[in-house]
């Protein structure tokens, strides 16, 4: 009955979409903020004024995704974890293990992304994930242990996101950087106003502080 429920519903425009999604899954859902034809079926969603999930996008066990306002998921992203909770022996060791996604306001996601929040993985304020095919990847085999075991993730402020990216759990981006296309980021940096790049990414260059994206105040570049 619950998979019929959400099939009528990811085939309902919005005007019908929201109030449904806000009386049988409780979701907290304002009403400027839009989802396109989008399978998106979290434990919880927040979405934030004009906040926006675009078409063919998919988001299932998850326990919370959280948009605050003015952020966008584009086309194509599939976004997946593994909800805490269940009886499954996977990350059993983790008890306090979330699976959540985070973005921040004036963030945008753009398209045909892999987005794996086993462990939290959180996007500051006026970020751009940007271009296509990136992995940001939480969870992974521990050979040491024979496990399972997750990592978080975490993006700071006003950062850049080349395209083409793999980003590994227990990562971080600081805030007023850019990760090259290309790269895989697999530690956590510190020094913000740098350009990261390279397989593994290391500090490649100094950023000017004069760059006119780390001093926006909307997300939408012209």
């Amino acid at each position: 009955m619950k998979k019929v429920l959400q099939l009528f519903i990811f085939i309902m425009p919005m005007v019908l979409k929201r109030p449904l999604l806000k009386a049988f899954f409780k979701y907290d859902i304002h009403k400027t903020a839009r989802i396109g034809l989008s399978w998106i079926f979290p434990d919880r969603l927040i979405m934030g004024a004009n906040s926006s999930i675009g078409h063919f996008n998919t988001a299932v066990h998850l326990d919370e995704i959280v948009m605050s306002e003015d952020t966008s998921i584009g086309r194509g992203n599939w976004i997946t974890g593994f909800s805490s909770g269940t009886q499954s022996k996977h990350f059993a060791h983790q008890p306090d293990r979330k699976s959540t996604l985070f973005i921040g306001a004036h963030s945008a996601i753009t398209k045909n992304h892999h987005i794996d929040c086993t462990s939290p993985i959180t996007i500051g304020r006026f970020v751009t994930v940007a271009g296509y095919s990136s992995q940001f990847i939480t969870h992974s085999i521990n050979v040491y242990d024979n496990r399972q075991d997750s990592k978080p993730i975490s993006i700071g402020d006003y950062c850049f996101v080349g395209t083409n990216v793999v980003v590994l759990g227990g990562s971080s981006l600081p805030a007023y950087s850019v990760l090259g296309a290309k790269a895989l980021l697999n530690k956590s940096f510190t020094e913000e106003w740098k350009l990261y790049g390279g397989n593994p990414a290391k500090l490649i260059t100094d950023i000017s502080k004069d760059a006119k994206y780390f001093s926006r105040d909307t997300g939408f570049v012209n």
